[in-house]
C-alpha cells in the first residue's frame, strides 16, 4: 500500500480502533508480558521509539511498566496520534512523550534510542527493497546494540498451514465469525496490498536492514514478533 493510502485508512479507523480490536486484547497483553522480560535490560532512563504508535496502548503499558523511561510517539496519522497524545494525557505520563506526526525520515535528525518497538506496521511495505530500508531507518536511528521489538503477520500463504491459520485468525477478529465472501475478500486484501510473508522472510528482511538475526519470541495465529539489536555499523 503507498503512504497515503496507509494514512488515509488509519484516519478513518482512529475514532473506533480501539473499540474495533478490543477482542484481541489478550493477544496484546500477552504480547507485552514477554515484552517487559526482554527489555527489562535497558537503562532505567532509555528513551524508545514507537514506530506506527497508533493510539498508544505500548505506550501506556511500558510507561507504567518502566517509570523513568520517555518515548516518541511516532505516526503519519494525524487522527491515531491525536488519540495516543490524549490517552498519555489520562494516564499522567505525556510530559514523557514526543509526538511526531510523519514518517522515520521526518524526525529531526541527531536523537538516538536505546529501543524501539514495531507493531503490525512493516507489512505494509509490499516492496521488499522499501521494506529492508524501512528497518535500516530504524536501526539507523538506535544506539548501536539498541534493541527492537517487531511484530507482524507472517505466514507463507501457499501452504496447507495458512489454509488452518487464515479461518482462524478471521474468526478470531470477528465476533460475529467471517462468511465465505468475506473470507475471499480478506484472503485476496492479504496477498495484495498485505506483505503476507514466511516468518523466516520476514527475519531475513530485518536483519538486512542492520540488525542482528532476529530471534522469535511470540506467535498467536498468523502474528509473529521479534526481538533483534542494531549491528555496530548500518
Amino acid at each position: 500500500m503507498r503512504d497515503e493510502e496507509i494514512k488515509a485508512l488509519f484516519d478513518q479507523q482512529a475514532a473506533g480502533y480501539d473499540q474495533q480490536w478490543a477482542g484481541m486484547a489478550p493477544i496484546r497483553e500477552a504480547l507485552y508480558l514477554l515484552l517487559d522480560a526482554l527489555l527489562i535490560g535497558l537503562p532505567a532512563d532509555a528513551r524508545i521509539l514507537c514506530v506506527g504508535a497508533g493510539t498508544g496502548a505500548e505506550i501506556a503499558h511500558l510507561a507504567e511498566r518502566f517509570p523513568g523511561w520517555r518515548f516518541t510517539a511516532l505516526d503519519p496519522s494525524a487522527a491515531m496520534l491525536q488519540k495516543c497524545r490524549q490517552r498519555a494525557e489520562r494516564g499522567g505520563f505525556a510530559h514523557r512523550c514526543d509526538f511526531h506526526e510523519g514518517y522515520l525520515e521526518t524526525l529531526a535528525a541527531g536523537q538516538t534510542y536505546d529501543g524501539a518497538t514495531c507493531f503490525l506496521v512493516s507489512q505494509f511495505f509490499t516492496d521488499v527493497q522499501r521494506r529492508t530500508g524501512f528497518f535500516r531507518q530504524i536501526a539507523q536511528r538506535l544506539k548501536p546494540g539498541g534493541l527492537l521489538a517487531n511484530a507482524d503477520l507472517a505466514s507463507d500463504i501457499h501452504s496447507p498451514a495458512y489454509e488452518v491459520l487464515l479461518p482462524g485468525w478471521m474468526m478470531l477478529m470477528s465476533s460475529a465469525g467471517v462468511d465465505a465472501q468475506m473470507l475471499e475478500r480478506v484472503r485476496a486484501a492479504y496477498a495484495r496490498d498485505v506483505a503476507v510473508l514466511p516468518a523466516q522472510e520476514v527475519a531475513g528482511i530485518i536483519q538486512a536492514g542492520g540488525f542482528t538475526a532476529p530471534t522469535q519470541f511470540f506467535q498467536v495465529g498468523l502474528m509473529h514478533a521479534w526481538l533483534c539489536s542494531r549491528e555496530a555499523a548500518v
